[in-house]
């Protein structure tokens, strides 16, 4: 399939890597004509997990250079969620006849994106750990794998072509319960990413820290609920989406504690996408991620104090009031727990 990959970011810069040294056709857009020149000259270099990869990076160029003759079959779109719906509709003018785009962002960005330009988005996941060294230099750190599915569930057609063109480069998995596999996601995104972020670290690190495990837990809880309030039911990812014993909340116990180490071997040294965006000043996810948790709880008519609490510490960190440290996780808990209007 000619393909575009749109976002040469730490996942954007993976996949189109890893295509490259596939052989497969794949074009690279820019931010601008410096970037396409720096990224020319560098290459496109993978360690980590997985096969090592040195590539060139050639045709490359800005992405107003692209023009609705190109006729894409695939659009890869890897950036941040607010650049994806800004970006969209200039993306939906390159797809050629029946071609597809595919997202690869969190909480309801696919859907939006389908709203705005129609069919042609096939939904998309990432499990895929990744982090941007420099430009063009990107390390794998697990062994995850790209989720697709078409927006109203079932198979298709155009599904197993994406997973056959993109399953050369990286281990792409199908699902016909895309709406789970979102709120599978964000059940991670929420709890771990998140709380990454604002503690500044890893899960493995913050999960061993004061008030870590427990505002894990609740955070997650809290984030379940909801999704099930909604009438979705989240997909098997890494874990099983419902912890060992749930019954509204987490269950201490053996089997809970090997739970959470399925999902350390996953996600536990894994830098969180959410601070490398802080420390490079960029604007985070929150608002699609614990803020969508927040508005799907709010249009239920159910609460979501710790998310929103969660939020509004990210917030209050990218406006540089706080800095991300593990010693805000407990005023944020117990803020939280203390909005909820139930104890400990």
């Amino acid at each position: 399939m000619k393909t575009l990959i749109v976002g040469i970011g730490a996942l954007g810069g993976l996949i189109a890597a890893r295509l490259r040294a596939a052989g497969l056709p794949v074009w690279l857009p820019t931010r601008d004509a410096e970037q396409a020149d720096w990224l020319r000259a560098s290459g496109l270099r993978v360690t980590g997990m997985g096969s090592a990869v040195n590539v060139q990076a050639t045709a490359i160029a800005p992405l107003d250079a692209y023009a609705a003759h190109d006729g894409f079959e695939l659009v890869v779109l890897a950036t941040k969620a607010h650049d994806a719906i800004e970006a969209a509709p200039k993306l939906s003018v390159l797809l050629g006849p029946n071609a597809t785009l595919l997202p690869i962002q969190n909480g309801g960005v696919p859907q939006m994106l389908a709203d705005r330009v129609g069919d042609c988005v096939l939904g998309g996941l990432s499990n895929l750990g990744a982090t941007m060294e420099t430009p063009g230099v990107y390390e794998q750190r697990n062994d995850g794998h790209l989720l697709i599915g078409e927006l109203g569930a079932g198979e298709s057609e155009r599904t197993e072509q994406v997973q056959r063109c993109l399953g050369r480069a990286v281990k792409v998995c199908t699902t016909n319960n895309f709406r789970g596999a979102v709120w599978s996601k964000l059940l991670v995104n929420c709890s771990v990413t998140t709380i990454g972020a604002i503690a500044g670290c890893t899960m493995r690190e913050f999960i061993n820290a004061a008030n870590g495990k427990e505002i894990f837990n609740r955070t997650y809880d809290e984030a379940l609920s909801i999704a099930l309030a909604c009438g979705a039911w989240p997909e098997r990812m890494l874990v099983d989406p419902i912890p060992p014993g749930w019954c509204g909340r987490s269950v201490a116990s053996e089997a809970h504690d090997a739970w959470i180490g399925q999902l350390l071997k996953g996600y536990g040294d894994v830098k969180p996408s959410m601070l490398q965006d802080i420390q490079r000043g960029r604007p985070t996810e929150i608002d699609f991620i614990n803020g969508y948790v927040v508005s799907v709880a709010r249009r239920l008519g159910v609460p979501a104090p710790l998310n929103a609490m969660i939020v509004e510490t990210v917030h209050s960190i990218t406006a540089g009031k706080n800095v991300p440290n593990p010693a805000l996780l407990g005023p944020a808990l117990q803020a939280g727990i203390g909005n909820s209007g139930f104890g400990p």
